[in-house]
This record gives structure tokens, sequence and C-alpha cells, in this order.
């Protein structure tokens, strides 16, 4: 959504760097229908146990807003660890962990960090758009590297991209966005190997969905790696999108790389307060997680029955098609008041596993345009 203009200036009027002249910014409609399933947003409200806690820890920050909260949010960073060593089996100790206001800051402050001006970024597209927007908006190229028919990465041919352009950055979203198909490690191993020989260059794994994934983590390929990320967040599967609260690890010098750009107190005492409330509620919301991963699946299973072609999906979302009108397409499960995702991949609409009653109006709508398509 942009502000109403009443000047008549317009953005292209003003003198803003070239390379972002022309563009939009991110986001998805946020239409007043029955059923949203076009964010990946979590669809189960946080338990009351844990909205009580939250509020308890909340009550006790506040006697301190007075100051500046925890610079360096050690004990969220030392609470994040724990979680990660312990779903993942693969040791992570405080230095090895940052926290941000959501992935996105912690992806611009990489950025800041080991991209910028004269510096190229790449990642394989349709892939999470924020890269690329994120890219340019810290002076970084951008570079759109291949993936096959299938959306899975051609590893022969990222090679070959990545050596021709030699990216101070690279990005592997898994599972991606907006596909739902995740990456094998030794696909990751052999670009981290590939960006190394051509630079070397950082190596960010993008895994804000893994919790919902049929695959194990790649946290456990960081271990002798200095220049690969992995990041996460606590927007999906804690159910906590309007925490914003995004981490990583890394080798702790690349958590001592970023603090050089961050800014000041950037996380706030009510945000780590929050944050570690629901991190005392981990088993509780990973169990919500195991709900959404059948509902995921059922997705799958009764699209593929009405006839529909869909991607294999690692996430919480699952893209479907093909469609010789995606707009059309939209527009008809709108009209069943169900809002999906128009991701910009021709042919394809992606829809995020909602709770049983969601999915149920989701699939009407969808039969519905099944007998439309075929009228």
């Amino acid at each position: 959504m942009t502000t109403e203009n009443t000047s008549g200036v317009r953005i292209d009027d003003l003198p803003i760097r070239e390379e972002l002249r022309g563009k939009s910014p991110y986001g998805a409609p946020q239409l007043d229908v029955p059923v949203q399933l076009n964010t990946n947003e979590n669809p189960y409200p946080l338990p009351p146990a844990l909205v009580e806690r939250i509020a308890e820890r909340v009550r006790e920050a506040a006697r301190g807003l007075n100051r500046y909260p925890d610079r360096d949010a050690v004990e969220l960073r030392t609470e994040l660890a724990a979680y990660l060593t312990r779903t993942t089996g693969h040791p992570v100790t405080t230095g090895m962990v940052w926290a941000a206001n959501g992935s996105n800051e912690v992806i611009q402050q990489l950025l800041q960090t080991f991209g910028g001006p004269g510096r190229t970024a790449i990642g394989f597209e349709p892939s999470y758009s924020m890269h690329g927007l994120i890219s340019r908006g810290t002076g970084t190229g951008w570079i759109s590297g291949p993936r096959r028919e299938d959306f899975t990465i051609d590893r022969a041919a990222a090679e070959a991209a990545i050596a021709e352009h030699r990216p101070e950055v690279v990005f592997i979203t898994s599972p991606n966005n907006p596909t739902g198909t995740a990456v094998d490690a030794d696909t990751v191993l052999a670009l981290h190997d590939a960006a190394q020989a051509a630079r070397p260059s950082l190596v960010v794994v993008d895994e804000a969905y893994v919790e919902f994934s049929h695959r194990p983590s790649l946290l456990s390929l960081i271990g002798g790696r200095p220049n690969l990320v992995v990041s996460r967040t606590m927007s999906k599967a804690f159910g906590a999108a309007g925490l914003r609260l995004g981490y990583l690890a890394a080798d702790p010098a690349v958590v001592d790389a970023v603090q050089l750009v961050r800014l000041p107190y950037h996380l706030s005492a009510v945000t780590q307060a929050t944050a570690l409330a629901a991190l005392e509620h981990t088993d509780t919301l990973l169990g919500y997680v195991e709900q959404l991963k059948t509902e995921r699946d059922r997705l799958v299973t009764e699209l593929r029955a009405i006839g529909y072609e869909v991607t294999d999906s690692d996430a919480n979302f699952v893209q479907f098609g093909r469609f010789t009108d995606t707009q059309a397409a939209w527009r008809s499960i709108l009209g069943h008041g169900v809002l999906v995702r128009d991701n910009g991949v021709p042919g394809w609409l992606r829809v995020t596993a909602g709770t049983p009653a969601e999915n149920d109006a989701f699939l009407d709508a969808v039969r519905e345009l099944k007998k439309e398509l075929y009228a």
C-alpha cells in the first residue's frame, strides 16, 4: 500500500538511485475475504498460555523502557542457539547466532556487510523476491540464476553461473518460496565450493520454512565453512509473523561482521521479551507445525486428484497450476471468497496451508474453477 499522493510528484521525479526507478514495493494484496491463504502465515493463533506469558514478560520489560534494550540480545540469542541445538542435533553456541527484525533485516545486514556497490549477489529464480529487492536496496547488483523446468536447481548450470559471474553473495532458498521445493545437502555443498573457488563468496541458505520440511535442516553444513550462513524466522513455524523476529546461524566471525552495520539497539526490549516467551512454548508451537504439514500434504493430494499440476512442497504452502490465464484463475478463486497468491510465476498460483475448514473452502473453490475451465 502506498500513501495518497496529492502533490502530483511521482517517485521517478525524485532524485532516487537509478536502480530503484520503475520498481514496485514488495507486498501481497490484503483483501477482506473470508479465507486468506496468500501470505504463508501460520493460521493458528498463539495458545492462551503463551499469550499470558508474553504479557508477563512484556510487563516486566515495560518497567525498564526508559532504558535502552540489551544491544546484543544475549539472552535471546542464547535461547535461539538452544532451540537450534535441540531441534537439529547440531551444537550451536550464542556466539554463532544473530537476531534482527525479521529474516529480511538479517538478509539486509548480510548484504550491507558482504554486498554493496560494485558487488553482486545471485539467486536461483523463481525464488524469494526480497533477495533481489534487498540486494538492489543495498546497491548490490542482482543476478538471476537458472532453475530447471520442475523448479529444482540445476547443479551444473548453477555452478557455471557462479563461475561466470563470481558473485560476492549466493542465495540458496530451501524450502524455496514460491515453489516449495527443497535443496539437498550435496547441491548446497557443490554450490558453496563453486562460490569459494570463484571469489570466495558468502553463501546464504534461507531456511524460513524448514520446520515444515520433510528434509533435515542444512545447519550441520556450517561447521568448518565460515562463509556459509543459515537464516531462519519465527514468523512461520512459531506463528509469530507480527513479532518480526529473524535470526541466522554461522561462524562467530560472521556474527561479528554484521554488527559492523546493525543499527544500535535494533531489537526493542518488547520484541526480545515476546520472542523469549515464544521460545518457552516451542513444543506446543511445533505441534501446530505437524498439523499444518498434514494439511499441506492433503492439499497436494486433493489438488492432484482434481486434475491440477502440483509442485512437491516442503513448506507450508503449495504451488499449483497450470493455467493459461493465471489472473483469471486467481479472480475465480477470489470470487469464491478465497484469496491465494499470484507470485508472477507464469501458469502457477500458490496457496498457504490453512486450517482444515479454510483448506476445505479452497478445495471447493478450485473444484468449481476446474468446472469453469472445462465448461
